[in-house]
């Protein structure tokens, strides 16, 4: 049984596929400091920071799934910005289509959690 959202398989993959996404950003040119760099960053950090918020929102099964909603549009926003680094030749294409492969994943799980919102809500 999870207990915290450190402990969903989720979470801990979209963690770890934003520090990925960290990493390799260091290597973007600075005129992209302040556009790409920073939204892929931040798009990428929100879909495990808004899992957590929807962790702490179980109470009420709306907000939970609007939380999960939120996570799947930053994960597509990162999509966005990974296409975006590829384009741009910022990353190789073999990278790029991997990240964009993982968040696919992570989009269907967060779907799947969205539709079986019941089983990870709190008891009354």
């Amino acid at each position: 049984m999870v207990t915290k959202h450190t402990e969903l398989i989720v979470y801990q993959r979209a963690f770890k596929a934003a520090m990925s996404i960290f990493r390799f950003s260091k290597a973007f040119p600075k005129e992209e400091t302040y556009s790409l760099t920073d939204q892929v960053r931040r798009s990428s950090r929100s879909v495990s920071a808004n899992l957590a918020e929807a962790w702490r929102k179980r109470r009420y099964e709306a907000a939970f799934i609007a939380k999960l909603t939120d996570c799947e549009a930053e994960a597509a926003e990162t999509q966005t910005w990974i296409q975006f680094a590829a384009e741009c030749e910022y990353i190789d294409r073999e990278t790029a289509a991997s990240l964009y492969k993982e968040y696919e994943e992570i989009l269907s799980m967060l779907v799947a959690m969205g539709r079986d919102s019941k089983k990870w809500l709190l008891p009354k």
